[in-house]
This record gives C-alpha cells, sequence and structure tokens, in this order.
C-alpha cells in the first residue's frame, strides 16, 4: 500500500487547547524533513522547534476509526 508522509506543526495556545497547522503532505520521509528544514527558520516555527512531527499515513486506510465527542 502506497504511503505519504505528512508534516504537522503544533504548540499550545492555552488551556488543553493546541493550534495545529498541516505544513505539507511529501511523497517521501525526506522531502518532508527537507520541508522542515525549510520551515524551521520561519517566523513563529524557529521559537517551537520541537512542534515539528512527520506522520507517516497509508494512503486508501482509514487513520481515524474511532470517532469523536464535543463537550
Amino acid at each position: 500500500m502506497e504511503v505519504v508522509y505528512l508534516l504537522w506543526h503544533t504548540h499550545p495556545t492555552g488551556g488543553n487547547e493546541n493550534n495545529d497547522k498541516l505544513i505539507g503532505v511529501y511523497s517521501s520521509e525526506d522531502d518532508a524533513r527537507s520541508a522542515r528544514s525549510r520551515m524551521s527558520a520561519k517566523a513563529g516555527f524557529a521559537d517551537r522547534p520541537e512542534g515539528f512531527e512527520i506522520v507517516k499515513y497509508r494512503i486508501g486506510e482509514d487513520n481515524w476509526t474511532e470517532g469523536y465527542f464535543t463537550e
């Protein structure tokens, strides 16, 4: 099955909330790492380098299966 690599950046905004940004979707982990390097010097991202995460996703597969609650 084909995979892609998502580059996310997350930082806390207060309370139990986060600000999540999907930077991009890449065909290889190396491409995602290169994007992380490019973005890490940009405003905001440079202040929170620990906020980057690369996530591997399989195409054509359910990636969120639990449902969700609102309150």
